[in-house]
């Protein structure tokens, strides 16, 4: 039976921030400036806009796994502007692309709203491996820092270790965890340990639980059917829940989050976007090219970022914030 970890459930003072976000920002995407930004300075020195150029600003794009559709679209739009504006110095398409980026990206910078319900119940999946447990630390973190009480359910029973950590991370956090019992070999049931966090979460008042579940390859269709089975549980501990489903990618994956993105979100219906490791990637150009997959299709934000190993380096996405921390 699931069972309930008891701690103090006591928020960080409200409106604490770290120092300096954008700095720090700038420092988890120094590989990718140092890949896409010094390029791009390099091209924009000077000289002439022609063909050549465009093809080498292109070439520099998929380095950064930007993506053919939307280095094709950053290009059409700089043709365009290029045209509309009468540029003809090559130092003038900085500004140019940075807009284009900003433009492109801008849809997807929407603030999570948790104060739509109560408890407000937000699912995390993801492949393992992609930093979902840990994002579910520090997610937990940052929602104390806006005076949420907040409970973890450790919904994966598959992964081992991954209550244990779970548990680290409520320790830590000084958080409750619905966490199932060890002693035995038999895998424990998701769905059950999720319902019961949610009905401990009504009963007491919490504001936020964070489901975790077993990380999945997207190709794992019998997983995936579970995954959906834990989804509709959650529904039936509380009307309308989950709240939000968020997909954890690994932004090393480059090209490959795509289409995890795309997968998942045909079996659960995702409602926003996590993407980790920021720092640990000259490829962070990924993020454009989830903007352009889904501009076509219902919007899908990217919730938060992760720009480093610290608890308070998972926060909001911001557009413009990121696509300055990607120039030199």
């Amino acid at each position: 039976m699931p069972s309930f970890f008891k701690s103090k459930n006591s928020a960080a003072p409200a409106g604490v921030q770290p120092a300096n976000w954008t700095t720090r920002v700038r420092q988890g995407l120094s590989r990718t400036r140092n890949n896409l930004g010094k390029q791009l300075s390099g091209l924009f020195g000077g000289g002439k806009i022609d063909e050549a150029l465009y093809e080498e600003l292109e070439t520099i794009l998929l380095t950064a796994d930007t993506g053919v559709n939307a280095t094709t679209w950053l290009l059409d739009e700089l043709r365009r502007q290029v045209k509309r504006d009468g540029l003809t110095d090559a130092a003038q398409l900085k500004g140019a692309l940075q807009q284009a980026l900003v433009d492109l990206l801008t849809p997807l910078a929407q603030p999570l709203d948790t104060d739509t319900n109560k408890p407000f119940i937000i699912m995390l999946t993801g492949v393992n491996g992609a930093g979902k447990t840990t994002s579910i630390g520090k997610l937990a973190h940052h929602f104390q820092s806006q005076g949420k009480t907040v409970l973890l359910a450790a919904g994966d029973t598959f992964r081992a270790a991954a209550r244990e950590q779970l548990m680290a991370w409520g320790e830590r956090n000084n958080i409750a965890v619905i966490a199932q019992e060890t002693g035995n070999q038999q895998k424990g049931d998701p769905a059950a340990v999720i319902f019961d966090a949610v009905s401990a979460a009504k009963a007491r008042g919490i504001d936020i639980v964070l489901a975790d579940t077993a990380g999945r390859l997207a190709t794992q269709l019998h997983l995936m059917e579970e995954i959906k089975k834990v989804k509709r549980v959650i529904a039936k501990a509380e009307p309308d829940a989950p709240h939000e489903v968020l997909l954890v990618l690994d932004a090393n994956t480059g090209q490959n989050a795509v289409n995890q993105v795309q997968a998942f979100d045909d079996a659960l219906g995702l409602t926003g976007l996590i993407i980790t490791k920021l720092d640990g990637t000259a490829k962070g150009g990924v993020i454009a090219a989830i903007a352009r997959q889904r501009r076509q299709k219902l919007s899908l934000p990217i919730r938060f970022i992760g720009v480093g190993e610290g608890i308070d380096d998972l926060r909001p996405f911001n557009a413009s914030e990121f696509v300055e921390a990607l120039f030199d």
